[in-house]
């Protein structure tokens, strides 16, 4: 399998993927094939985990380009340990850097999100790997679902230093009216993505 057909790398990355790290013997050609399998077989989840992390679509591209180089340049010190699974948190980490890099590049933008806010989502999102691809895929379709004020809402209080109270006086709602509005969007939520791994999505 080339690079070509590894869907992470495109354009003229895939050229300096392929040529900048070039094989000299037999034990680096198995690595290299065997780097483009793991890396074909799990693309669309660490894309899937980037999308969460960059929920506008800015930026996806260029952070899963740069999350396959890093992890090829890092290949040599990834360890199975007779787990290829384990390939893909160890991918979500790297992409994870990428991405607050990415942020960091782009902070003038208003619609990205805040590094404190994308390291909770991010925590949360790898703490279980089975059906990883499988639940951002919901939770992603789940979250553009939601009406702009209810998704604002719920990925509010997960901002450091907000808090319900704070909500409350900056919306003028009541504390208690405002915890019930919640819930509600959290179970909707939580709902929402068990329904669609059900459906499959």
């Amino acid at each position: 399998m080339s690079c070509s057909h590894v869907h992470i790398v495109r354009g003229d990355a895939s050229h300096h993927f392929s040529n900048t790290h070039c094989m000299n013997d037999s034990s680096q050609d198995e690595r290299y094939e065997r780097f483009v399998g793991l890396l074909s077989r799990y693309e669309p989840s660490i894309r899937s985990y980037v999308h969460t992390l960059l929920p506008g679509g800015q930026g996806i591209d260029d952070v899963c380009q740069e999350t396959a180089l890093e992890c090829w340049r890092k290949f040599a010190d990834f360890d199975d340990q007779g787990d290829e699974a384990s390939f893909i948190r160890w991918a979500c980490v790297i992409a994870h850097f990428k991405v607050l890099s990415w942020v960091r590049d782009h902070s003038r933008d208003r619609l990205v999100f805040r590094e404190s806010i994308l390291q909770t989502i991010a925590d949360r999102a790898i703490e279980d790997s089975d059906q990883k691809a499988t639940k951002l895929n919901a939770m992603e379709r789940c979250l553009k679902s939601m009406d702009q004020e209810n998704r604002q809402l719920l990925l509010s209080i997960y901002s450091p230093g907000k808090s319900v109270v704070g909500i409350s006086q900056e919306t003028g709602q009541a504390v208690g009216r405002l915890y019930r509005r919640i819930r509600g969007l959290r179970k909707s939520l939580l709902d929402c993505i068990r329904y669609r791994i059900a459906e499959g999505c």
